[in-house]
């Protein structure tokens, strides 16, 4: 569900946010509007905007776990988690994280890949909520899920800050709530730093 329909309708903070995005078209590769979120960070006021909402939103959610999603998913997670008072735990690329860990394989467009999260990061019955910046396909967010899943938490809500009107990847969110802030923005949107 989009922000903007469930109760911050008008609310300037949104515009804001989607305002300070920067889109790069043609990147990483022809035909892609790549959605850059670094421009969020260069003003502090839309920045905090964004924390804010996130956190007025799961304050009160029981909420013991923000999982994050790397890379992007790094910068918003654990300011949310400080907020509510819960811990971050990062969600990695194969690899990436030193001792015991446990992985879950996802598909992409064009091949596979994996993340990875410390085993004992998460115990049984926690409730968790998982950040990126932005769903598409929703493959990433889906492994993200059944990671913590299998370590036993319970995976109460999905968020981002860009999702797509359509989000065709919520189908793959095993029924999870999706909660997005704004929706991508093209290329007549397009501004240099």
């Amino acid at each position: 569900m989009f922000a903007a329909e469930n109760g911050l309708r008008g609310d300037p903070r949104l515009q804001g946010i989607s305002e300070a995005i920067r889109v790069v078209p043609d990147f990483p590769k022809p035909g892609i509007m790549f959605q850059d979120i670094t421009t969020l960070f260069l003003d502090h006021k839309v920045f905090k905007d964004t924390v804010d909402i996130f956190v007025d939103r799961y304050r009160d959610m029981g909420i013991s776990v923000v999982a994050g999603i790397e890379a992007r998913g790094f910068m918003f997670g654990p300011s949310i988690a400080l907020a509510i008072g819960a811990k971050f735990v990062p969600l990695r690329k194969s690899g990436k994280l030193p001792g015991p860990v446990i992985s879950e394989q996802y598909v992409l467009e064009y091949g596979t890949d994996c993340l990875e999260m410390h085993v004992g990061a998460v115990q049984p019955a926690e409730r968790a909520l998982v950040i990126d910046d932005l769903i598409a396909t929703g493959g990433t967010m889906s492994a993200a899920i059944r990671l913590l899943e299998r370590m036993g938490a319970e995976v109460v809500e999905c968020a981002c800050v860009i999702g797509l009107p359509e989000v065709k990847g919520q189908c793959r969110l095993k029924g999870k709530p999706l909660y997005i802030l704004v929706e991508p923005r093209d290329i007549d949107c397009y501004q240099e730093l």
